[in-house]
């Protein structure tokens, strides 16, 4: 008796979970296709019915968004910004999770502590006193140059990013390590490879599912980020998201919800792009992760 009530318990714990998971997805995806499909719209199927299948492919709304708002130009800032902020992130990130994980000496508890500290230190609470650092570095290099440096400059909007991300990247990237066996170091030191051809050759290649997680999330951090981008990005050099925001507000105002949705599109499409080349390597590296060896 027992038995048989604890299967059907069982069961409707499956059926409800199931049903949550359906009831998510849809939550999702309904929002999601009708952006996609409100892009090709014209404005006055707006007025007819706003939930109706568009008549046909109106892709000027993409056109208009690209030459009228500029979203070209956003578009390129953000993936010279993000590609910059990755790379940099990467190059201190890999080397000082490695360590951190793998090596004990003097400072190095410390070291995580402080590591896992920044894990509670969020963006948005920084953005005005790293806006006003920056300001006034540039007030000084005014004294000697025409211009400033610091702000309105991709390559230190990626370099903050970069900076920002350092603690939860390192963290997860300890973890990961963490949990790889030593015998593969041993067996590179007996070869005669040292730390650095230890580290590159043997386990880097091991830890390739955490690290396209850490590029995967950290893409769509840098990409879709705001506070910072509109703070230190005050001149021409506007990112996707703050162009995005400048389209909405624009497009309105004049009543033309064309391309602000076709301007949705082009900010959602890379990330959705990069989730189906890396989905398989992603699972992997949620589940890899997961076992000591």
């Amino acid at each position: 008796m027992n038995k048989s009530k604890g299967m059907r318990t069982e069961t409707l714990f499956k059926i409800f979970i199931v049903v949550a998971l359906i009831g998510l997805a849809i939550s999702i995806l309904i929002p999601v296709a009708w952006v996609f499909l409100a892009s090709i719209k014209e404005n006055k199927e707006f007025y007819s019915n706003p939930w109706a299948l568009p008549e046909g492919f109106y892709f000027q709304n993409f056109i208009e968004a690209f030459q009228e708002a500029q979203m070209g130009s956003y578009l390129l800032n953000s993936v010279i910004v993000t590609a910059l902020a990755l790379v940099f992130l990467l190059v201190v990130a890999l080397p000082a999770a490695y360590v951190l994980s793998r090596f004990k000496f003097t400072g190095s508890r410390f070291l995580n502590s402080f590591v896992k500290a920044g894990l509670f230190i969020n963006v948005s609470y920084i953005a005005v006193p790293i806006f006003l650092m920056l300001l006034g570095w540039d007030s000084g290099i005014r004294t000697l140059l025409d211009e400033g440096l610091f702000l309105n400059n991709r390559v230190v909007l990626a370099l903050i990013y970069a900076s920002t991300a350092l603690p939860f990247t390192i963290f997860l990237l300890s973890s990961y390590f963490e949990t790889l066996p030593s015998d593969f170091e041993e067996a590179a030191g007996i070869d005669g490879a040292g730390y650095f051809r230890t580290m590159f050759s043997v386990m880097l290649p091991m830890a390739a599912p955490s690290i396209t997680i850490v590029i995967l999330f950290n893409f769509l951090l840098f990409w879709n980020e705001y506070i910072l981008a509109l703070t230190l990005m005050p001149g021409d050099h506007k990112t996707l998201p703050v162009g995005l925001l400048n389209l909405l507000a624009a497009e309105r105002a004049a009543v033309n919800y064309g391309p602000m949705y076709a301007g949705m599109v082009i900010v959602m499409l890379p990330t959705l792009i990069l989730y189906i080349i890396v989905q398989k390597r992603l699972t992997q590296g949620m589940t890899v992760g997961g076992v000591k060896g």
